[in-house]
């Protein structure tokens, strides 16, 4: 897309659409007056406008043009608008499919295509599902606006898992479950500091990070690292890498760093704050009389566009005799694709990756995102038979600086 035909096709299309939806905003304002239709005009192209410039400066500019946070509210903006947009036309498209049919009914079966159009309240059919569209896609955007304040508005979830195989020593063992950091898109300090001290409180045994700590580069978790330098626990803080760790999204080298550097980095970045980063390995965890072996293992994902690093015979070796198991792999899909079909002995698995999309519904009882048509399982516990996956909806943020009904979370686990 950084080329200028690709510039040129997004404009095209970007211009197309709105168009289109302009032919409906003229359709439902011809009842106010022409001073008011003039601003609505005027708005509505000024907005078109301000998103086509974003994209474009986000195509042709460096990142630090504007400074990060003003970029990203203003990407952000744009894309809202771009999606707000994609629900009208549908109003709109179904509302002209309509129109046709009912002509080439009207001109094959009567011979008039000029059939009533009215509904019995005596509005158009027309304009009501445009104004259905509009305010549909109004609500959409609106809902993008309110999500900005969300961002760091960290939730508390807490579970009990139960296990037979748990030994005695362990239970009651608390455990804290963060991921997906994305340390990159953070604005907030402070906000992320009281997200962090969120943590603290809850008291756990043990924390465990499943990756994402950056979007690109290790550099990014400089300003950070005195926040979570403060998380501890009495039996650990242990980490693994996502997909994002990698910095497979960037191009290298970058300022003279290389690729294979930049991961060395973020490997002493966990070093630096105290976590033990796991990297196709295991340790063994003691409580009393009583051992366990918690599994990290580096990013493996059965999509095909996410990296498969992760080495589960090399973690897994050496864990046959204890009799309960912890898994840390950032993707999910990995629980399907490897986990429960090769190692039925791995007790729990956490997870992240998914965000929840940053965006869906989550109330009692009812679960919602349009990720689930992606992942299988994208947030909160899953079981299969006496096997175990909980998926975090991440601690940070990225693309989007907001959450729109999958909230923040900081997962408490305790094993009972």
């Amino acid at each position: 897309m950084r080329t200028p035909l690709g510039a040129t096709i997004f404009i095209a299309i970007a211009i197309l659409m709105d168009t289109y939806i302009f032919q409906a905003i003229k359709a439902v304002s011809q009842s106010v007056s022409p001073k008011t239709r003039t601003i609505i005009y005027a708005v509505y192209w000024g907005l078109s406008a301000l998103a086509i410039i974003s994209f474009l400066l986000f195509l042709f500019t460096d990142h630090n043009f504007l400074g990060k946070k003003f970029r990203t509210y203003l990407f952000a903006t744009a894309i809202g608008l771009f999606l707000a947009k994609m629900v009208a036309i549908v109003f709109f498209l179904v509302d002209d499919i309509r129109r046709v049919i009912q002509w080439v009914a009207g001109k094959v079966f009567y011979n008039n295509p000029e059939i009533n159009d009215m509904t019995s309240d005596g509005i158009s059919r027309s304009a009501f599902l445009s104004w259905l569209g509009l305010a549909a896609g109004g609500t959409l955007f609106g809902s993008f606006v309110y999500g900005f304040s969300n961002k760091y508005n960290y939730k508390v979830k807490k579970m009990q898992l139960a296990f037979d195989n748990l030994p005695a020593s362990f239970k009651g063992l608390k455990i804290v479950h963060i991921s997906d950091i994305h340390s990159g898109s953070f604005t907030d300090k402070k906000a992320v500091l009281a997200g962090v001290e969120k943590i603290m409180k809850e008291q756990a045994d043990l924390i465990l990070f499943t990756g994402d700590i950056v979007n690109d580069r290790a550099d990014e978790m400089e300003d950070y690292k005195d926040v979570f330098k403060l998380l501890n626990a009495p039996m650990g803080v242990y980490s693994t890498l996502g997909n994002h760790d990698y910095g497979d999204y960037v191009g290298w080298p970058y300022k003279g760093l290389s690729k294979e550097q930049n991961l060395e980095n973020l490997k002493k970045a966990h070093a630096d704050i105290g976590w033990r980063l796991m990297m196709n390995e295991h340790v063994v965890l003691e409580k009393g009389k009583d051992k366990i072996a918690l599994l990290g293992i580096e990013n493996w994902s059965n999509k095909a566009r996410f990296p498969k690093h992760g080495r589960m015979d090399l973690a897994h070796a050496g864990t046959e005799n204890y009799p309960f198991k912890i898994l840390m792999s950032h993707d999910p899909s990995h629980w399907d694709a490897e986990v429960k079909p090769k190692y039925a002995d791995i007790d729990l698995t956490l997870s992240g990756h998914t965000h929840g999309m940053q965006f869906g519904v989550e109330i009692p009882g009812f679960k919602w995102s349009p990720v689930q048509y992606m992942y299988k399982q994208w947030a909160g516990l899953y079981e299969d038979g006496k096997q175990k996956l909980n998926v975090n909806p991440g601690f940070g943020f990225i693309g989007y600086p907001g959450r729109v009904g999958i909230l923040p979370e900081i997962t408490v686990i305790e094993l009972v």
